[in-house]
Formats: C-alpha cells, structure tokens, sequence
C-alpha cells in the first residue's frame, strides 16, 4: 500500500461525516467505505496543505518552490510583510501573459501588465533597469506573449537572489516548517498501532 494511501486512510477518522455522505448506502464494510474515501479525498488533502517534504523541498530549490501553489501563497505572505509582494504578482501576470495565444487578449493583457506594473504612474511599479523598460515601451506599438520575458526574468532573479534567503529564515517559513514537522510526528506515532493491526 501506497505511504500516502495509509496517510489518507488513517486521516478518514477526521471526517466520518463527510464521507459517509459523500457515498451511498452500499458501502457496508468500513474498509470498503474508508478505500473510497481514499480516492475521493486524497486529491483534496494534497491540494490543501503541503506536506513536509514539499515544504523542504521549496528550500532546494526556489524554482520548485514557485511550482507549487502553496509556496507561492506562502512566499507571497512573506513578500507582503516586505511590501513586494508585487514582484511576485508581476512575474505570474507575465506567465499567464507567455500562456495566451489570442492576439486580442494578448494586447490587452500586455497592456494591463504595463500599466499595473511598469508604468511610472503605477504604485505597484517593479524596479526594472532603463534598457529593459526602453524595449518594453517599444513592443507596446505591437505587443506579444512575449514581450515581457526579459523583465520577467530578471523580477524574478531579484526575488531569487534578494527575497528568497530572507524568505528562507523568516518566521513565515520557519514557523510552516515546525508545524509540518510536528504534524508529520503525530501521524507517525498514531500510524504504528493501526499498521500493527492491519497487519494482524
């Protein structure tokens, strides 16, 4: 059996409720009920909260981190506390923005991007240098998916470089990490009588 299959199937004592509910009467058995709890709600549980390795790994790699949904909602809490948290907000426009292949969305989507972001006029402009914001000003006459990737990149290796160690040893990320730990401690030490008697 898959480690967080028995996770899942330990964690359906938290919510009898809302399986016996979500599934019909024909469930007669325990096991059978609790193996489709499993498939029903181990998709949400992933989504939900990050499991301690997750949370390790967004340490390993700032890259992996902004894969993954809760990293990017938890470095953006810590981005806020700095107040630049429009750094992150730019670089997902810009990805959104790399992702539309309508020429009309692309052109308002650009526009928006420049006017939120990179307008001088905006109180959420980005710090961008004055030969990538030059080029910018040039592809507004016909704008791209593309057109922001150089100002993209180098947003995000300011985060990388400037924002992400201190993200690392804030208490935003320390006090994740202690919780996860503790909670992944709980569950092991609640897991080992039910395998010992699963095993019986």
């Amino acid at each position: 059996m898959p480690k967080s299959s028995i996770l899942v199937l330990y964690d359906y004592n938290t919510f009898p409720q809302a399986c016996s509910e979500s599934f019909p009467e024909s469930f007669h058995s325990l096991a059978t009920l609790r193996w489709a709890c499993i498939c029903a709600f181990s998709p949400l549980r992933h989504s939900v909260r990050p499991s301690l390795e997750e949370v390790l790994s967004w340490a390993r790699s700032f890259e992996m981190m902004l894969r993954s949904l809760e990293g990017r909602e938890v470095f953006r809490q810590f981005l806020r506390s700095e107040y630049s948290e429009d750094n992150l907000l730019f670089w997902l426009a810009c990805e959104e923005l790399k992702k539309e292949t309508d020429p009309t969305a692309v052109d308002e989507k650009a526009r928006i991007i420049y006017e939120d972001y990179v307008s001088i006029l905006s109180p959420k402009e980005v710090s961008l240098d004055s030969r990538v914001r030059e080029g910018i000003n040039q592809s507004l006459a016909e704008p791209s998916n593309l057109m922001y990737e150089e100002a993209q990149l180098q947003i995000y290796t300011l985060m990388h470089r400037d924002s992400f160690p201190r993200f690392l040893n804030s208490s935003v990320y320390r006090d994740l990490l202690a919780s996860r730990s503790a909670t992944t401690k709980r569950l092991k030490g609640k897991l080992l009588p039910l395998l010992t008697r699963l095993g019986e």
